[in-house]
């Protein structure tokens, strides 16, 4: 495992590429990874309902040669709290004074793969035609998030009659998401820390009957329990935040996939260039 890929990252991108039954297991580690520290592989392997080979595979396929080997790096993880942003950034400023950019680059390369691995885009793909067809689509996000909601409820707003502005006001969020109803989607969008005003969201979505969408960095988020669909973004990289490229890139699919399946669209987008030029708002 390298530096940039913690297990969880590592098992994130197993839930993605992995076979059909390591994608399953993959899963169900994120939401339960402390129970390998205590298992034997059999003991492991009937509460996750796998077979115990499986589990074997799996310890391989994260690199480790034994299943102790595995088990023991998770005793050590679970330990160990997940590095703050402030150390994150001396690691920057330790590991890659002279080779940051080349690191970026590295590592937004394989979060692209992971992205475009098969199970990732059947999941954004099955998201089309619910987002069209949804009463209202909310997009939740803060702090650095908050630019990829604006983004998706932005431009969103230009193609399609149901997506609402992002909250800003002071308990906005709490106010619009109380409107939500059975028929709607909420997506919510926050990492590790997690944003405790896009879990608080999603929570009253869920009791509002609402579907969440949640692009988030784990199936082991906050969000991502009970959640309608998961995406789990790959955000691996020597930024002193986890890179968020993966998130807008997600975002542009689900626009470009609605847009290229929706009979007005296209009508609405040129509606609404024509209103902003109209009145300045473009130079040309």
């Amino acid at each position: 495992m390298t530096n940039d890929e913690t297990l969880k990252d590592r098992l994130s991108q197993v839930s993605a590429q992995g076979t059909p039954a390591l994608r399953s297991f993959a899963r169900w580690l994120l939401d339960n990874l402390s129970l390998v520290a205590f298992s034997s592989i059999r003991g492991l392997a009937k509460q996750a309902g796998v077979n115990p080979n499986t589990v074997t595979r799996m310890a391989k396929e994260l690199g480790y040669t034994s299943f102790d080997a595995f088990r023991t790096d998770v005793q050590a993880t679970i330990q160990i709290p997940a590095p703050n942003y402030g150390a994150r950034a001396q690691t920057l400023r330790h590991e890659h004074r002279d080779s940051a950019f080349a690191a970026l680059m590295e590592a937004h390369g394989k979060n692209t793969a992971t992205l475009f691995s098969a199970d990732i885009l059947d999941t954004l793909d099955a998201c089309i035609d619910p987002l069209l067809g949804a009463r209202k689509v909310y997009v939740v996000g803060v702090r650095s998030c908050y630019a990829i909601a604006h983004y998706f409820s932005y431009v969103g707003g230009m193609a399609f009659s149901n997506f609402v502005d992002v909250p800003t006001l002071p308990g906005g969020i709490v106010d619009v998401l109380s409107q939500a109803t059975s028929e709607d989607i909420i997506v919510g969008i926050t990492y590790e820390h997690y944003a405790a005003e896009v879990v608080q969201a999603c929570q009253i979505a869920q009791s509002r009957g609402a579907r969440v969408l949640a692009l988030t960095d784990s199936h082991a988020s906050p969000i991502a329990v009970g959640a309608w669909k998961v995406v789990p973004l790959p955000m691996a990289g020597p930024h002193f935040l986890p890179s968020l490229n993966s998130a807008f890139l997600a975002v542009e699919m689900l626009l470009v996939g609605m847009a290229a399946r929706s009979d007005d669209a296209a009508e609405r987008v040129s509606s609404f260039e024509d209103r902003i030029r109209q009145y300045g708002g473009y130079n040309v």
